[in-house]
């Protein structure tokens, strides 16, 4: 069986921006962060973006919370970076590994690293992204990359060798974590703690599975599955014709 909440090595992240849905979220205390991004943000309907993170920090002060810059000019990102990072001491700062442009960003948060500012370098998809984004860090202020895996395994592509190859890049520095991004089901938790990920960014709906993880057998749920077809077959009131045979040896 999968290993109980309890038993998670990895750390529980939350991935949205319903501000009353994080709230609700970090009354457990296996929550350890929260993650959110523009598309999450707009989906949460939030307008006025600082009044929101302040607002956020100020209603979970004590964990992980990472916002992301909003600009497509590198000027520009860098400066929001510093912004976001004022908000609050458990505050990262989450930047793209490009632009739109496809302008490349290690250079950029080496120097925000450098600076103090801790960096969520997101939107990861290789191996050579990953080496740059950890070289870049290693060294600076307490650091994350976010690998998104889901995305990968939604195209068919195996994750698994750059996530692991991510996972020992990161455990070599001082500083640097993993995090497990756009994860698509209860089973990537169990991947990511198997594969020694730091962190795992889910959403709420995901998450709220986990405490049944490690507490039914395979033979648990094929009772339980067939059980509810016999219970839903009789409050239905669906009916199958019997042969006459059948009904003779009745």
């Amino acid at each position: 069986m999968a290993p109980r909440l309890d038993a998670l090595k990895v750390k529980l992240f939350t991935d949205g921006a319903d501000k009353a849905q994080i709230v609700a979220m970090a009354r457990n205390a296996w929550i350890s962060g929260f993650t959110t991004n523009p598309s999450l943000l707009k989906k949460a309907g939030v307008t006025d973006y600082v009044s929101y993170a302040r607002e956020l920090v100020v209603a979970v002060p004590d964990r992980h919370i990472s916002f992301e810059v909003i600009s497509d000019d590198i000027p520009e990102m860098i400066a929001q970076a510093r912004l976001i990072s004022s908000w609050g001491k458990n505050v990262y700062a989450k930047i793209p590994v490009m632009t739109t442009k496809g302008e490349l960003m290690f250079d950029a948060v080496r120097t925000l690293s450098r600076d103090g500012i801790k960096i969520n370098m997101t939107a990861i998809f290789t191996a050579d992204q990953v080496a740059k984004a950890v070289t870049a860090l290693d060294g600076g202020a307490p650091a994350c990359v976010s690998v998104f895996a889901g995305r990968l395994g939604d195209l068919g592509i195996d994750y698994r060798p750059l996530v692991q190859d991510a996972v020992k890049r990161a455990r070599a520095t001082a500083n640097v974590e993993i995090i497990w991004a756009s994860t698509r089901e209860v089973f990537n938790v169990i991947e990511a703690h198997d594969m020694g990920c730091h962190i795992i960014t889910a959403p709420a709906d995901v998450l709220n599975k986990l405490p049944a993880i490690g507490t039914q057998t395979g033979d648990d749920l094929a009772l339980g599955a067939v059980k509810a077809f016999r219970d839903d077959a009789l409050a239905a009131g669906i009916t199958l014709p019997l042969p006459d045979t059948l009904r003779a040896a009745e």
